[in-house]
């Protein structure tokens, strides 16, 4: 569950900062990026775990809103629902602390439970809010099954050699791929460094977010930046989210690379300009009015 504050600026250390606004809402990077791919029309099924909290309930309640399939989010007694503190500044600039609880117990034995459909989906699409060791174990079943594997290494964190030769693609922002290539970002030229020395390590294609100014596409045989739309932002809370979540319904639907990484920027952009996250994820309708209102396809 996010619990956010808006306020003029984010506190420093030691500091207290009077908040404008404050909301409790849905969240957690799966979910989001459940309910993202659920707007943008695909079928989704979520693995996971909520604590028997009052949160747990709710949360259950929101994916079930959006038609995502919850047969295997366990309800685990012996902890509580995770839960992030978030700061929004004016400009839309955000920090974010997560207490992990039930997130942190998803287990292999639950991805097994999930088998079936694994086996029948077009992509797993996975993040690091969950113990990296289900995250490598999903992974490589889907793998296994020929299903397309998606992973957003957030939060950051070092990656094995079979994960990063399991992923079809790997979407991390700048911080992330610094981690996992070693070079220090700083530039345009410098990110696509970067992911490039990230596929030479084995991932097969790596998009590397660079806010703004778009994402770096890197496969075995070219480098390129597709860019994104201009926009005013307010609340970047949800907007990788919804990236990850568009690059995975555009590749399941047999667009290409390129394609789907611009398709992606679009969904990311558009949620910049609206408060929250899951609530400022684009509907595939809102999202194809966004960009004909800007004369784009």
């Amino acid at each position: 569950m996010d619990l956010t504050v808006k306020a003029e600026t984010i506190p420093r250390i030691g500091e207290t900062v009077l908040g404008k606004e404050f909301k409790m809402a849905p969240g957690g990077k799966g979910a989001n990026q459940a309910v993202a791919a659920a707007k943008l029309g695909s079928d989704v099924t979520i693995v996971g775990r909520v604590g028997a909290d009052f949160y747990g309930d709710r949360l259950i309640e929101n994916a079930e809103h959006y038609g995502i399939n919850t047969e295997f989010v366990v309800r685990d007694p012996e902890t509580y629902t995770g839960i992030a503190l978030i700061m929004v500044d004016k400009k839309g600039n955000n920090i974010i602390s997560v207490a992990q609880g039930a997130d942190s117990r998803c287990t292999i034995e639950d991805v097994d439970k999930a088998e079936n459909t694994l086996r029948t989906s077009s992509v797993l699409l996975v993040q690091l809010e969950i113990p990296i060791s289900v995250v490598e174990y999903a992974m490589r079943k889907a793998s296994y099954y020929g299903v397309r594997t998606i992973l957003n290494p957030a939060p950051a964190h070092k990656l094995s050699k079979r994960i990063m030769h399991d992923a079809f693609i790997l979407i991390p922002n700048e911080r992330e791929a610094e981690l996992l290539s070693g070079l220090r970002i700083t530039d345009i030229d410098s990110a696509r460094k970067a992911a490039k020395r990230i596929v030479e390590e084995g991932t097969r294609n790596v998009v590397l977010t660079i806010g703004k100014k778009g994402a770096i596409l890197a496969t075995r045989e070219e480098v390129v930046r597709v860019p994104a739309p201009r926009v005013k932002a307010i609340d970047t809370t949800g907007a990788g989210d919804a990236f990850c979540a568009a690059l995975a319904v555009s590749v399941s639907s047999g667009r290409n690379l390129k394609e789907s990484v611009g398709f992606a920027n679009w969904a990311g952009a558009y949620a910049t300009t609206k408060v929250g996250a899951q609530e400022a994820l684009p509907s595939l309708k809102e999202l194809r009015r966004f960009m004909h209102e800007r004369n784009s396809i």
